[in-house]
């Protein structure tokens, strides 16, 4: 009696398992993928790969997908789902961490505008390591300094910042040791941030390449002490006399 019981269950399990295989996950037949070699990055293990795809919408604007697969070409996985062309109308930039573990997506805007996404990795694939783009994280940061009393502005409406822009700072695939940095593997990311003053009836101050650095391992930005004096520099003014 018990065997047959073994026995049915052993079936009724396989049966299941045939039925109901895991399907990896690939871009729609509509998106069709970009074949510029140099929109597709490799992590520095060559284990994981970005491409990127892309669609024309009803008004024949382009909107874009960021896709990561593995060596064989499986477990795909989408980095940016529900995304339209107000943050995926452009191509990307991708740069992976020293040790792969961890991939920032250097994405345009449009009109002169630039931010950036970071993705932590878990096996062979890479999710959203911060609640937003870690390019708003960075002007939230910024707006909690005191070099932001002088611009005049205020974190609710740092979206209307001219030209506003977060690039990454060169050096991430050595840990910045082109810069005297000592860090730890794969520990920060160095931001620069920009935005300009162009257009405004009354031109306010404006910077260029202010820096602060993210902790991956906390989640916390900071200004090293050799930020701090480059950043002393970044802040300019229409007018320097009113300083």
């Amino acid at each position: 009696m018990s065997g047959g019981w073994l026995g049915s269950t052993t079936i009724l399990f396989l049966a299941l398992v045939t039925v109901a295989p895991v399907r990896a996950e690939n871009p729609a037949s509509e998106w069709t993928r970009l074949p510029d070699a140099e929109l597709t990055f490799t992590a520095p293990d060559g284990q994981i790969g970005v491409e990127q795809y892309s669609r024309k919408k009803d008004d024949d604007d382009l909107v874009y997908q960021f896709w990561t697969f593995d060596q064989k070409h499986q477990n795909g996985t989408l980095l940016n789902p529900g995304e339209d062309s107000d943050l995926a109308g452009y191509p990307a930039g991708f740069r992976f961490t020293h040790d792969s573990q961890w991939l920032v997506r250097m994405q345009k805007l449009g009109g002169g505008y630039h931010t950036l996404f970071l993705y932590r990795r878990a096996g062979d694939r890479f999710s959203p390591a911060t609640p937003k783009p870690l390019g708003d994280m960075a002007w939230d940061y910024f707006f909690s300094q005191p070099v932001a009393r002088k611009v005049h502005r205020t974190s609710r409406d740092s979206d209307s910042l001219n030209h506003k822009q977060v690039h990454l700072l060169q050096g991430m695939d050595d840990n910045y040791a082109g810069i005297g940095k000592r860090w730890p593997d794969s520990r920060y990311i160095a931001l620069t941030l920009s935005f300009d003053s162009q257009g405004e009836d009354r031109p306010r101050p404006w910077i260029t390449g202010w820096r602060c650095a993210f902790d991956t391992k906390t989640g916390q930005f900071s200004i090293p002490v050799d930020f701090a004096r480059h950043n002393a520099k970044a802040l300019e003014f229409p007018d320097r006399s009113r300083r």
